[in-house]
């Protein structure tokens, strides 16, 4: 462990990465989700068509 880096910087670099992953996580499946829900929407309307 240098001395340059003290202890605290790390948690805290460690503490911001973290919490930009799971935003950028978050955002992704919600972006997912979002897709998801418009399929559904679009597959009942197809299978009517079929019917």
């Amino acid at each position: 462990m240098p001395q340059m880096m003290p202890l605290n910087w790390m948690l805290l670099f460690i503490f911001f990465n973290t919490i930009y992953f799971l935003a950028n996580n978050f955002i992704y499946f919600s972006f997912l989700n979002e897709k998801s829900k418009s399929k559904m929407s679009k597959t009942p309307l197809k299978f009517n068509w079929k019917w």
